[in-house]
C-alpha cells in the first residue's frame, strides 16, 4: 500500500509518500505567501524522486485543521480533487494529533498552536495518543490551568509562548503519522471538510450582527 500524505495547516508544506513501513520521499518546506502557488509543485516534485506517478497511490491522508484558516483549504482542495479525480479512498486527521503522534517522549503530549488574542487552539492526549482534552479553541491560561493537574507532560509547538517552560518544537515524523493513521476509515472526498474548531471572522461578525 502507499499513501501520500499532506499537511498544509502552517506556513509549512509538510507531505510525504509512505509504501508499507518505507518513507518514499517527503517535503518539509516553508512557503508562507507561497503556500497556494508552490504545494502542487513540491508534492509533483516528491513523485518524481519517489519514481511514481499519481496513479501508484492507494490512500490520501488530509490535514483538515486546526491551523491557518486559507492553509487548511489548501491542502484539503488538493487532496479531495485527486481523490474524487483517481478514485482513491481518503481520510483527515487533526494536526494537533499529527504533532502528537510525532513525539518521541513517552509523555502526555500537549500539542498547541497559537491562535491570537490569548487563545490556542489545544489539545492533550496520552501516552497511546488518547484524549485527555479533546481538540477545541481555549484560552490559554484555562490550558496552563490543567497543566498544572499533569506529571510528566510535554508542550508541543513552533509558536513562541513566554510563559511557558520546556516547550519541545514540532518536527513532523511522517512515516509515524501515516502508519498510525493509515486504517483510519475513509470517507467520500466531498465529506472532507475542514475542522477550524472556531467561527471564521467573517462568521463572528455575522453572529455578532445577529445577536
Amino acid at each position: 500500500m502507499r499513501y501520500l500524505y499532506i499537511d498544509t495547516s502552517s506556513p509549512f508544506l509538510y507531505a510525504g509518500l509512505v509504501e508499507d513501513d518505507k518513507l518514499l520521499a517527503e517535503r518539509q518546506k516553508e512557503l508562507r505567501e507561497n503556500l497556494s502557488k508552490d504545494a502542487i509543485y513540491e508534492i509533483a516534485e516528491m513523485f518524481k524522486e519517489a519514481n511514481l506517478s499519481p496513479d501508484d497511490v492507494d490512500k490520501i491522508i488530509v490535514i483538515n485543521g486546526p491551523g491557518s484558516f486559507t492553509g487548511i483549504r489548501i491542502g484539503l482542495t488538493i487532496a479531495k480533487v485527486y481523490a474524487w479525480a483517481k478514485e482513491i479512498p481518503i481520510t483527515t486527521a487533526s494536526s494537533l494529533l499529527a504533532m502528537a503522534i510525532s513525539s518521541d517522549n513517552n509523555k502526555i503530549h500537549v500539542p498547541m498552536l497559537d491562535a491570537r488574542r490569548d487563545f490556542v487552539y489545544a489539545a492533550i492526549y496520552d501516552e497511546n495518543y488518547e484524549e485527555i482534552l479533546k481538540a477545541q479553541h481555549i484560552e490559554r491560561e484555562k490550558v496552563i490551568e490543567k497543566l498544572k493537574d499533569l506529571s510528566d507532560y510535554e508542550v508541543i509547538s513552533n509558536d513562541d509562548f513566554t510563559d511557558l517552560t520546556d516547550v519541545n518544537r514540532y518536527k513532523p515524523n511522517i512515516l509515524k503519522i501515516v502508519e498510525y493513521l493509515k486504517d483510519k476509515e475513509s470517507i467520500n472526498p466531498h465529506a472532507a471538510n475542514p475542522d477550524y474548531l472556531k467561527l471564521t471572522a467573517a462568521e463572528e461578525r455575522i453572529n455578532e450582527w445577529l445577536n
